[in-house]
C-alpha cells in the first residue's frame, strides 16, 4: 500500500513538473487567435437560444410602436414595413413581404451578429436599432395608401437621431449633418411591399436631403412612361411599380446623373405585342430620368469589383438612397417575387457588391417585391432578403451621416 502511494505521488509530481516546464507555451486566457474574433461587448454571452420563439421582429430587435404610443422614442436605425402590393403588374403578394422578411431574419443574431468581411457587429455598434412594425396601409385606395406611406416614413425620418454624430475618425474634427435642413436624421429601412412604395419614400427623403442620388438594384428599369407601362387609364393607375422612378424624376426627387441602376433586362424582343415593355427606346426614358446603368451580365466580364467601381464612381461622396428589388437575385436563389427574371445575380454576388459600398453615406434604404406565397418551404427568398439587409445595416453602422465642416 505504501509503495503504491509513493508511486502515485511520483506520477502527480511529474505531471505538475511537466506542466510547469511548458508554462511559457500556454495560450493566455485572453488570447485572440483570429483578428475577427476581437472582443466586443456581448462576447461569451449565450447564443442560439430559442431564436424561433417570441414575437418575430427583424433580427429579434426591440419592437417600438413608433407610430403609436412610442411616437417620441428616438433611434438611429429603424425598420418599418410598408405592406402595399396594389401597384404590381404580374404576381401580387408583396403585402406579406414585411412579415416574411422578419421571419427570414430570425437567425441573423443566432451567433451574435458579427459581420466578418466588414469587421463590425451592427447590433453591438453602439447604435440604437429598432423595429417599428408596419405603416397602416389601406388595400382599397392606392392614392390614400401612398399618402399613408409617405406620412409614416416622414414621422420616423424627422425625429432626432438617438446618437450624436461625434467626430471624424481621420481628423478628429466634429461632424456636421449632411442633410439640407442641417439636422441629424435617423435612418429608415423599409420592408416592402411592391416597388411603388419608393415614390412616397423618396418624397419623404427629399424633405430632409433634397434631390438624392439613388442606387437601384433591379431586374427592370422602372422608369417607364405611364402611357407605356399600363397605359395610364387613370391618374392613379399611372403610378405603379414600373413608373415610380419616372414620377420621382418628374418631381425633382432624384439627382440626375449621379444615380445608377444595376439591372438584368435580359432581352429586347421585337414582337409588337410586348415591344412597349422591352424596347431600346426604354433606355432613352431611363437616361431622361437621370440614371446610368449596369447590366447584370457585366458581372461575367468585370466581376463584382468592376460593378462596385462603377457604382462608386457614379455616386461619389454624395448622400445616397438605396433601393433593392429582390428580383435582382436570380430566382434560383430568390423565387418569391412578383416579376421574376432568370439570369440574375446570386445572393452571394449581391451581398459582395453591397459590402463594396462601405463608406458611402447611405441615408436610408428599402427592399421590395418579396412575395412569400411563392417561396420554397425553406424560406429561401425571405432569408436572402434579410441577409441582404444585414449587409446594408453593417455598412450603415460604419459610416455616420456627417461630414467635416468646411
Amino acid at each position: 500500500m505504501k509503495s503504491q502511494a509513493v508511486t502515485l505521488f511520483a506520477l502527480v509530481f511529474a505531471a505538475v513538473g511537466l506542466a510547469h516546464e511548458h508554462h511559457e507555451g500556454q495560450i493566455p486566457m485572453n488570447y485572440v487567435k483570429y483578428p475577427y474574433q476581437a472582443m466586443y461587448p456581448g462576447d461569451d454571452e449565450v447564443t442560439a437560444d430559442s431564436i424561433f420563439s417570441g414575437i418575430t421582429t427583424f433580427a429579434k430587435l426591440p419592437w417600438v410602436q413608433c407610430l403609436g404610443k412610442d411616437r417620441d422614442t428616438t433611434f438611429d436605425i429603424a425598420f418599418i414595413g410598408a405592406p402595399f402590393d396594389t401597384g404590381t403588374s404580374y404576381r401580387p403578394g408583396a403585402r406579406f413581404g414585411p412579415a416574411g422578411i422578419r421571419a427570414g431574419s430570425r437567425r441573423l443574431t443566432l451567433y451574435g451578429g458579427y459581420n466578418v468581411p466588414l469587421e463590425v457587429n451592427p447590433f453591438l455598434s453602439g447604435l440604437k436599432i429598432v423595429d417599428c412594425g408596419d405603416i397602416p396601409v389601406t388595400p382599397y385606395d392606392n392614392k390614400f395608401a401612398i399618402q399613408q406611406i409617405e406620412g409614416g416614413h416622414k414621422q420616423l425620418l424627422h425625429r432626432p437621431a438617438f446618437s450624436p454624430l461625434g467626430n471624424d475618425a481621420l481628423t478628429g474634427k466634429p461632424l456636421v449633418p449632411i442633410s439640407v435642413d442641417g439636422k441629424n436624421h435617423p435612418r429608415v429601412i423599409t420592408l416592402g411591399g411592391d416597388h411603388t412604395i419608393v415614390l412616397p419614400l423618396l418624397r419623404s427623403i427629399h424633405s430632409a436631403y433634397g434631390p438624392i442620388s439613388v442606387i437601384h438594384f433591379d431586374s427592370h428599369l422602372d422608369t417607364w412612361k405611364p402611357s407605356v407601362f399600363g397605359g395610364a387609364p387613370s391618374d392613379q393607375a399611372a403610378i405603379n411599380h414600373g413608373t415610380y422612378f419616372y414620377w420621382a424624376s418628374q418631381e425633382g426627387l432624384i439627382k440626375n446623373g449621379s444615380s445608377i441602376a444595376s439591372i438584368l433586362f435580359p432581352y429586347l424582343p421585337s414582337s409588337p405585342s410586348i415591344t412597349e415593355y422591352f424596347d431600346p427606346t426604354d433606355y432613352a426614358n431611363d437616361d431622361a430620368s437621370g440614371f446610368q446603368r449596369i447590366e447584370a451580365r457585366e458581372i461575367d466580364t468585370i466581376g463584382t469589383d468592376g460593378i462596385i467601381k462603377k457604382i462608386r464612381e457614379t455616386v461619389g461622396d454624395r448622400p445616397v438612397y438605396l433601393s433593392i428589388d429582390i428580383d435582382s437575385i436570380d430566382p434560383a436563389f430568390a423565387p418569391a417575387t412578383g416579376t421574376p427574371e432568370t439570369g440574375g445575380w446570386s445572393t452571394r454576388e449581391l451581398r459582395t457588391i453591397l459590402r463594396g459600398l462601405d463608406g458611402l453615406h447611405i441615408v436610408s434604404a428599402d427592399i421590395v417585391e418579396v412575395a412569400p406565397a411563392y417561396d420554397t418551404n425553406a424560406e429561401l427568398t425571405t432569408m436572402a432578403a434579410a441577409d441582404v439587409l444585414f449587409e446594408v445595416i453593417s455598412v450603415m453602422a460604419k459610416t455616420p451621416l456627417g461630414k467635416v465642416a468646411n
